[in-house]
């Protein structure tokens, strides 16, 4: 299946150019939106692909947190930085796209994280038992050798 081209996907989801741009407004309050476009211009300038994105990415967003603020506390909490100020500083600067593909980034790595915590936790509880005899033929050699300097 190929996937429609971007002012066909407009034309289908919502009618035509305008109203996507009036349905991305609604969900570029302050909350969310960090003010960036060209004041002139505005988002009818935008191409479809770009506006899109940004509708799927506010639409999720706006479901799954809220605010932006809820977002970067998210971030800052996947990260484990939740009392860093100077990151929070940082994020608040960050448009909802960016500070959205972080979140996932960050969630990626904390899952793939205690995925390996947990595999190298079974690799250890398995192999403990071979760990055991070679520890023991290990100590009676050290112990020769701080006997040898306790003699010399």
């Amino acid at each position: 299946m190929t996937a429609k081209a971007p002012h066909a996907a407009v034309k289908d989801k919502f009618g035509d150019k305008a109203k996507l741009v009036a349905a991305l407004e609604k969900l570029t309050d302050a909350d969310l939106w960090v003010a960036r476009t060209n004041k002139e211009k505005g988002l009818a300038h935008v191409s479809n692909s770009k506006l899109l994105r940004l509708h799927a990415t506010f639409t999720e967003v706006k479901e799954k947190f809220g605010t932006r603020d809820k977002l970067i506390d998210a971030i800052l909490q996947l990260e484990n930085r939740e009392k860093d100020a100077g990151l929070r500083q940082k994020l608040s600067a960050w448009p909802v796209p960016r500070l959205f593909d972080a979140f996932k980034a960050a969630s990626k790595r904390k899952a793939s994280a205690s995925q390996a915590s947990s595999s190298t936790a079974s690799k250890v509880a398995s192999s403990k038992g071979q760990a055991k005899p070679a520890a023991k033929a290990a100590a009676p050699k050290a112990a020769k050798k701080t006997a040898k300097k306790a003699t010399a």
